[in-house]
Parts: structure tokens; sequence; C-alpha cells
């Protein structure tokens, strides 16, 4: 049968109209299967998923490739007076595979600080607050605490208050406040000026790879908001 060109003309553009049809639908259909969990597939196959617990791969936790601290780091740490609630009366001084194991998986920083001084009592809710968002978020930390105190037992006392693992024994703390240039106005006739770049409070962010200063949280001069410097996630021990 031989069409006439006016009806062939209609047949080929309801023909072409049904196939520019099927093809506009397969295109939305494709589309609406590759949901974002689809595309992301590629994060959940190396385990980098946002809730660490749920992690195939324990190489990853939140985002971030995790990093056992080396024995450099560690011994940097070391001595040093563990003062958590599950330590025993008698200060404990912690050697290195417990100081290893207390601190692994987890964000360390030098807390320089003391119970005299306005400025960091008045900061340390919103420290407090910060390691517990942070911990809460699956990207833990933990403080250590380097007193500028009038006593070795008001630091302790102070370091058990805030929740924080250890303190540097008072004979040491004064090598870590002039290796990282923080130290109390206070303390000037002590250590001098020079090489001071901080009073007190203030924080050191520490890398696992040697125990060196990886971020500086200065906290005397702005506050709360300094510890969105805090590079959480990386640096982990």
């Amino acid at each position: 049968m031989i069409l006439h060109p006016l009806r062939w003309l209609t047949f080929s553009g309801v023909a072409m109209l049904a196939v520019s049809m099927c093809l506009l639908l397969s295109h939305h259909t494709t589309n609406a299967l590759l949901t974002p969990t689809t595309r992301i597939n590629t994060s959940a196959a190396f385990g980098l998923n946002q809730n660490p617990s749920t992690s195939t791969n324990p190489t990853f936790s939140s985002f971030t490739l995790t990093m056992a601290a080396t024995p450099s780091a560690i011994s940097s740490l070391t001595p040093l007076t563990l003062v958590g609630v599950d330590v025993d009366v008698d200060m404990k001084e912690a050697d290195k595979e417990t100081i290893r194991e207390r601190l692994a998986g987890k964000s360390v920083a030098l807390y320089f600080s003391a119970g005299w001084c306005p400025m960091c009592t008045s900061f340390e809710p919103a420290l407090q607050a910060f390691q517990q968002a942070a911990n809460d978020s699956g990207k833990p930390v933990e403080i250590i605490y380097v007193p500028s105190d009038r006593s070795e037992s008001d630091a302790i006392q102070r370091a058990k208050t805030m929740g924080m693992i250890g303190v540097v024994p008072f004979d040491r703390a004064g090598e870590y406040k002039k290796s990282f240039g923080v130290w109390a106005g206070s303390e000037a006739f002590t250590f001098g000026f020079g090489g001071r770049r901080s009073g007190v409070p203030a924080l050191v962010v520490l890398d696992p790879n040697d125990g060196t200063e990886m971020a500086f949280i200065a906290a005397e001069s702005k506050g709360p908001k300094a510890l969105e410097s805090w590079p959480l996630g990386d640096g982990i021990w």
C-alpha cells in the first residue's frame, strides 16, 4: 500500500515524537536512579564514612587517613602524669605504651593555662564544649595540661576537673613553655620575653609524626573563636 505524502509526513512526525519521548523518559529515569548515595559509592568503597563506627575499613575515620603516632612523638610526651577518673588516687606516671594507648586515634593538644588567670577560666567552658562536640562527631580530642599554676596539686586538680588526660610534670613544664614560646606574663622573670609569642591561655596541636607543633590555637588573643583553627580530623595519633 502506498501512503499519501501528507499521511506519510504525519506518520513520520508521530514516530519521531514517540522516539523523542522515549529518550527523554530514559534520561530522567537514569538521573533519578543516580541518587547522591549511588554517586558517592566510591567513598563507601574506601571506607570514608561520616560515622567511623560504621566503616568497614579501620584505616579510615571521618574522611581522614588515621595515622599512628611514632615512637618519637610518644617520647616527646614522656613522662606524663595521668589524671583521668580511672587513675588511682596516687599520681601515676605513664609509660610510653600507656601514653600510646590513651592517645591512639585522637587529635592531641597541649593546653597552656593557669587557675589564677581570669582569661583562662573564662575560656575553659568553651574549650570543654568544643572537646565534647568533637568527641560526639567522631573526631575525638585529648588535651594535656601544661600548667602555670602556683602548685602541682592545683594543676592536677584543674586537669581532673576539666577532664584532661594528664599533666606535664611541674619540673618539665618550663621545657614545654620555652619550646613552644608560650608562658604567662608573670613568668617573664623566669623565662624572659625573648621567643615569647603568646601568654595563657593557648593550645598547641601536636603532630603525631614527631610531637612537634601542627597548629597553634591563639586563645589569649582570639578567645573561643581561635578553636575554629583546630585541624580536626588531621594529625591523628
